[in-house]
Order: C-alpha cells, then structure tokens, then sequence
C-alpha cells in the first residue's frame, strides 16, 4: 500500500512538473503556419508575442488608418496572455483582418503550440499550430 501511495504521489508530482515545464517553455521564438516568426516573451505578468520576421506584410486591416503603412514586423499580435489551467488566455491581433480576438495558447510540446482566436464568447474558434525556431 506504502509503495503504491508513493508512486501515485510521484507520478503526480512528475505531471504537474511537466505542466509548468510546458506554460515555461512558450517563451521563445515560435514559425506560424504562414512563415511568419514570432516571438513570445513575458510582459506585465503575463505573455506578449511580437513578430520579429518572415512577412513583408502592412498592417493594411489596423482599424487606425494612420498604422495601415506600418510594417507588421514589430506588431504585438499577442497579448496579455495569462496562465489558465493547461493553458492561456488572451488577446490575439490578427493583422491579416484588423480584428483583435479572444484568444488562447495551449503548449502541445516542447516544440509546438496551438494558437486559437475565438468569437461569440469561445463558440467559435480558429486555430494554428506554430513550430518553435528557438
């Protein structure tokens, strides 16, 4: 009985650290499904997530008209992301429409993520699965 507490107590212990490993492994430099290189990073307590290259993009959908020339290299399109649970809620700037959506970010490994922007209150979502570079 002893033996069979202590590994359920480990074997726990051993999940609950792989879950912290993954919420600690987001930071970095993650390629999304269209090329584009992002970096997430921490900020404000939470996670942030600036594209840093792979897109000749212009922020041509921002609902500001005087950003629609800027480059979308440098945009924050993540952002405020706060751990819930396995995984974490946010904001996610799409440039490709102008629109900032409800967003979420649940590690897959330590290579990869699925990035989801959701509407009408998470009825429905549309998601990505991003490569990490490094």
């Amino acid at each position: 009985m002893r033996k069979a507490f202590v590994f359920a107590a480990a074997a726990g212990a051993a999940l609950l650290l792989a879950g912290v490993a993954h919420a600690a492994g987001v930071e970095g430099v993650w390629r999304t499904e269209h090329g584009w290189q992002v970096k997430i990073y921490k900020c404000g307590g939470g996670l942030c997530g600036k594209v840093v290259g792979g897109t000749t993009m212009k922020d041509v959908h921002n609902p500001n008209p005087s950003l629609r020339k800027r480059s979308v290299v440098g945009i924050d399109i993540i952002r405020s992301m706060r751990k819930q649970g396995r995984r974490f809620k946010g904001k996610l700037y799409n440039p490709k429409d102008g629109n900032t959506y409800t967003g979420y970010i649940q590690p897959l490994s330590a290579n990869k993520l699925k990035l989801s922007g959701c509407v009408l209150g998470g009825l429905i979502c549309k998601g990505q699965t991003w490569t990490r570079i490094r």
